[in-house]
């Protein structure tokens, strides 16, 4: 019998092409879970989300303003990880390329929309079976 295929990276679950779940807390203080993209660069521990400026994902995360707290999630039968960090609103063209860039490489290359954004996330949590090199 041929052996079994070995499991893939742990790195590699954050590039496998999954939809995850951002949740982030509405102004009353409850969550607010949506299905996003999502990229990871485990050597910047910086998490990626694109979005309109108008969504209320971004909405929410400009409303709690310094240090709003969120996290992404993904799930693969009993692999899951769960990305928890602070989260900030860039408008400008350079990290918004960066991160269209990004999701091209792991999803495909996104419509455009020239009200984009980018919610960035420095994850300083991580939870799960399946956890990124540095965890």
């Amino acid at each position: 019998m041929p052996a079994a295929d070995p499991p893939p990276s742990d790195d590699a679950f954050w590039q496998e092409r999954r939809i995850c779940f951002l949740t982030t807390l509405r102004p009353d203080g409850t969550p607010h879970q949506v299905p996003v993209g999502v990229t990871y660069d485990p050597g910047t521990r910086v998490a990626r989300v694109i979005s309109s400026v108008h969504s209320k994902k971004v909405r929410n995360v400009v409303a709690a303003g310094p240090g709003a707290r969120v996290s992404v999630s993904q799930v693969d039968g009993r692999r899951w990880c769960t990305l928890e960090g602070t989260a900030v609103v860039r408008d400008d063209a350079e990290s918004v390329a960066e991160a269209e860039r990004r999701y091209a490489e792991r999803y495909r290359q996104p419509r455009v929309n020239p009200e984009r954004v980018v919610i960035e996330i420095a994850v300083d949590r991580v939870m799960g079976t399946v956890k990124p090199s540095g965890w």
